[in-house]
């Protein structure tokens, strides 16, 4: 559930809010008196993860390669791989 301050609130303990929304992953709503001003903030991280889940959904390709995959895992015919870093490597 998103959490909700007003405007004058944010930016008088804006360095707690921005640590709030960092530590616990969730979106902090900024209200003001015209709720067309009002804002979300979260964590660089969270948007950037979310931004990549977007470019997934949009790209049809790579959308249903994702649906494959949840699909033959709930198929049980899942296998466990090891990560490759960017040099060829596996990761252990």
């Amino acid at each position: 559930m998103v959490t909700a301050v007003s405007y004058s609130n944010f930016r008088k303990s804006l360095k707690a809010h921005m640590r709030q929304v960092n530590e616990d992953a969730d979106m902090l709503l900024v209200t003001n008196t015209d709720p067309a001003d009002n804002v979300v903030v979260m964590s660089a991280a969270d948007y950037e993860s979310l931004m990549e889940t977007i470019r997934i959904y949009q790209n049809p390709y790579l959308h249903s390669k994702v649906l494959r995959g949840l699909d033959l895992a709930q198929q049980g015919n899942a296998a466990a791989r090891d990560l490759i870093d960017a040099d060829g490597h596996s990761e252990q």
